[in-house]
């Protein structure tokens, strides 16, 4: 799963990672919203895809797929996650996996460990400070009156052995050298990139334990980040840890954390 996120850089600092340019449809001001550690669904959501001239672009799309099919948007299920191993089937996803594919830039994101009766979060990023990709659709919903939303979701794998501790699904990760690779829905059909649909290395990321701050949506600052104990140690013996949460592709209970 993949239900909060974190994004540090600034839109500039982003678009000397990415490489990607602004388009006139989206004033500056409006995609630099700042640091963000606390993203959730429903919130705005940096998307970086390509056009049809192979060039980047960068948008915002509300964090939630709405399918192009669907005649109310208000009664969609809240898709803010598609299984990897399925999207390119699923009515929802099928469509985006074939021609709207996206990277999500992200610092880092957020799982939660079942221990007892109570659930700890921990905050997972790479080790060496770096901005990751997670592997996203878009989809441009037209409402029956003309208006459109801009939606994202963000796929997901099953865990590698550090994220095996905490939950059996993490977002995929594309390395860089495969971004293009995986923008490229031109002349690269959804399994033509199926391969770099994978878990993560398993040691590319840290999971550091942090405050319970994160379970509210109205916490949104530094200190949610800060390590309360050492990082977690995978444990090579452990099995994956079902997660009590909604499973990839389904709505969110009401006041759940994902």
């Amino acid at each position: 799963m993949c239900g909060r996120f974190v994004l540090i850089p600034s839109l500039r600092a982003m678009q000397n990672m990415f490489g990607y340019r602004i388009d006139d449809r989206y004033p500056e001001r409006l995609l630099d919203f700042g640091q963000r550690y606390n993203i959730a669904p429903t919130q705005p959501i940096t998307a970086v895809d390509a056009g049809l001239d192979g060039v980047r672009y960068v948008r915002l799309v509300r964090w939630g797929l709405i399918p192009g099919w669907t005649k109310d948007a208000k009664t969609q299920s809240l898709l803010f996650n598609a299984r990897s191993e399925t999207a390119a089937d699923k009515p929802s996803f099928r469509t985006a996996m074939r021609h709207r594919r996206s990277l999500v830039p992200a610092s880092g994101f957020y799982e939660w460990r079942r221990m007892g009766a109570v659930k700890m979060p921990y905050y997972i990023r790479p080790r060496d400070g770096s901005t990751m990709a997670f592997a996203g659709l878009t989809e441009t919903w037209l409402g029956p009156d003309g208006s459109e939303i801009d939606t994202g979701t963000i796929l997901t794998t099953s865990a590698n052995r550090l994220m095996a501790a905490l939950h059996d699904r993490m977002p995929v990760i594309l390395d860089a050298k495969d971004w293009d690779e995986w923008l490229d829905c031109g002349n690269r059909r959804p399994r033509d990139v199926a391969h770099l649909l994978r878990p993560a290395a398993d040691d590319l990321l840290e999971a550091i334990p942090v405050s319970e701050r994160v379970n509210s949506v109205a916490s949104d600052d530094e200190a949610l980040i800060a390590p309360l104990t050492e990082p977690l140690v995978a444990d090579a013996e452990s099995a994956p840890q079902k997660a009590d949460s909604a499973p990839d592709d389904e709505p969110p209970a009401q006041g759940s954390l994902f």
